[in-house]
């Protein structure tokens, strides 16, 4: 044990890593939004986090082996930003803080529709979501199944809810 960690219990070990209020909300963005460049990480969030502390947050990520950083080849100057096996095993954790967060604070519903639809999914549905991940983010084939996958499922579900909003607002 070195002298920069405060102890070796598990849940501090963690909140030593994850613990700040950007590093599972860039860690989201890429699970639930499929937001792989710098670009897309700073600029499509709700939260407005700042470039110094996403570049920050994602040297940590990236030191921690939380994600992994690729050079685009579309684009000598851009990085394309991956999960890894660690990173997606927070699925779980972020599906439990989600419905922790659904059931006990004032969550919008198009925000709050993939945590209750996570919720309802329970494990079957985040194991499910988390092949989809290594699929897409470490190249691990699955085997195909038929019909929408859970990110296709989530995504829909969140934009119907906006459109229901908008035709509502309209009104």
């Amino acid at each position: 044990m070195t002298d920069a960690r405060r102890s070796g219990c598990p849940i501090n070990l963690s909140l030593e890593v994850l613990g700040d209020k950007w590093s599972l909300l860039i860690i989201r963005d890429m699970m639930f939004g499929n937001r792989r460049h710098f670009r897309e990480l700073l600029t499509k969030s709700e939260e407005g986090i700042s470039s110094n502390i996403l570049a920050d947050r994602l040297k940590t990520l990236l030191d921690e082996g939380i994600i992994t950083r690729e050079d685009d080849p579309t684009h000598k100057q851009k990085g394309i930003y991956s999960l890894t096996e660690q990173g997606i095993e927070l699925l779980p954790v972020l599906a439990q803080m989600a419905a922790w967060g659904y059931k006990y604070l004032p969550v919008s519903e198009e925000l709050g529709i993939r945590a209750r639809l996570l919720s309802e999914g329970g494990p079957k549905m985040w194991a499910e979501f988390m092949d989809e991940l290594r699929e897409s983010h470490l190249g691990v084939k699955r085997r195909r199944r038929t019909g929408p996958s859970v990110g296709e499922r989530l995504q829909a579900a969140y934009e119907r809810v906006v459109a229901r909003g908008k035709a509502t607002a309209v009104k």
